[in-house]
C-alpha cells in the first residue's frame, strides 16, 4: 500500500486536489459534489484564516481531507476504501479546533464516517433541521415559462454587479461580494452557460440558479437557487431552475442533485419547489457533537507533515 502523507492546504491548487477525490468517489453515498467545494471556498473572500484544512495523500492521490470552520465545525471527505482515515481526520480536528463543543455533519449514507464518529464518542443530535439530498434524472423536463416582460438567460461578464445583488438580497445578510463572486466564476468547474437568471422588466435580476457540472459522473448540482422576496410565488424559481437544468442536460448531465435545508425558516419554500420539479430524496444529513478530548491516533497513522494548528 502506498505511503500515507499529510499536509496543510496551500491554495486553489489544493482545492482542485480535494475536488479530485470528491469526483473519484462520487455516489449517492457521498456527501460532497465538486461544485460544493468551489462554491463554499470562493463565495466569501478573506476567510482562509478561519478555515484550517489538511489533505491526506497516498500514491499521488488525495484519499481524505478535513476542513474546519473555526471555532469547532468540521467538513470532511474520506475515501470509503480507506475508512481508517476518518479517525485520522477526527484526531486532527480535536487537536486544531478551539471550541469546547465539536460539531460534525455527515451524510447518513457515509457509514464509514458515522462509525468513526461513534467510536470517538460523538453523539447524534436529534433535530428536525437537516439537509435533504434529492435527485432527478434529466429526462422529460418541462419547458420553462416566465410572465410577460420577464427574460430567462445565462449570465454574461457584464452581469457581475446584478448577479451579486440578487444573491445578496435573497440570502441577506450575505458576505458574497463582487470580488468573491468573480473568484467563483474563475473556479473550476464553473460555467457561465449554467449560471441562469430571470431578468425583470425593470432590469433587476429577480431569480437565479447556478448549476455545477461534474462531467465525469454526468451529475449537475444546483447551488445556489433563490428569488427576490417581492417576486416570489410567480413561478420564477421553477422557471430559472428548469432553464438551468435544460442547459446542464445539453452540456452532458444525465442527473441533477440539490440539497435543501429542511425545517428552517429561510428555506420554507425549497422542498415544495424541488418536489414540484421532480426531485426525490435519497439521503439526509446527520449532525454529531461531542466535548473536546484528545483522540488516540489510529495504529500506523501518518506523521503530521505540514499540518495546520489552531490559530
Amino acid at each position: 500500500m502506498p505511503a500515507l502523507t499529510r499536509r496543510g492546504y496551500t491554495g486553489p491548487a489544493d482545492l482542485r486536489a480535494m475536488q479530485s477525490v470528491a469526483q473519484r468517489i462520487w455516489s449517492k453515498a457521498s456527501s460532497l459534489h465538486i461544485g460544493d467545494l468551489a462554491w463554499q471556498r470562493f463565495q466569501h473572500a478573506g476567510r482562509e484564516a478561519e478555515w484550517p484544512t489538511v489533505l491526506w495523500e497516498a500514491g499521488g492521490e488525495v484519499v481524505a481531507w478535513g476542513w474546519i470552520s473555526l471555532p469547532g465545525e468540521l467538513a470532511l471527505l474520506v475515501d470509503p476504501a480507506r475508512p481508517e482515515l476518518a479517525l485520522e481526520v477526527l484526531g486532527w480536528f480535536e487537536d486544531t479546533a478551539s471550541a469546547a463543543e465539536l460539531t460534525v455533519t455527515v451524510l447518513d449514507a457515509e457509514k464509514h464516517v458515522v462509525a468513526a464518529l461513534e467510536r470517538c464518542g460523538y453523539a447524534l443530535q436529534e433535530s428536525s433541521v437537516h439537509q435533504s439530498y434529492m435527485s432527478r434524472l434529466l429526462v422529460d423536463l418541462p419547458e420553462p415559462v416566465v410572465p410577460a416582460g420577464f427574460t430567462l438567460r445565462p449570465v454574461v461578464p457584464d452581469d457581475l454587479a446584478r448577479r451579486v445583488a440578487v444573491h445578496r438580497a435573497v440570502w441577506h445578510p450575505s458576505r458574497v461580494t463582487e470580488p468573491s463572486y468573480r473568484s467563483v466564476m474563475a473556479a473550476w468547474p464553473y460555467r457561465a452557460e449554467l449560471d441562469w437568471v430571470v431578468e425583470a422588466p425593470d432590469g433587476r435580476f429577480a431569480a437565479q440558479c447556478l448549476i455545477w457540472l461534474d462531467e465525469r459522473n454526468a451529475v449537475g448540482e444546483l447551488e445556489p437557487v433563490g428569488t427576490l422576496p417581492e417576486f416570489r410565488r410567480a413561478g420564477l424559481a421553477r422557471a430559472v431552475c428548469l432553464a438551468a437544468l435544460h442547459a446542464a442536460h445539453h452540456a452532458g448531465a444525465r442527473e441533477a442533485v440539490v440539497y435543501p435545508v429542511i425545517n428552517h425558516p429561510k428555506s420554507a419554500g425549497a422542498l415544495p419547489l424541488y418536489r414540484d420539479l421532480g426531485f426525490r430524496p435519497y439521503a439526509r444529513t446527520l449532525t454529531f457533537t461531542r466535548t473536546r478530548r484528545r483522540i488516540p491516533p489510529f495504529p500506523g497513522s501518518a506523521s503530521p507533515e505540514g499540518a495546520q494548528r489552531r490559530r
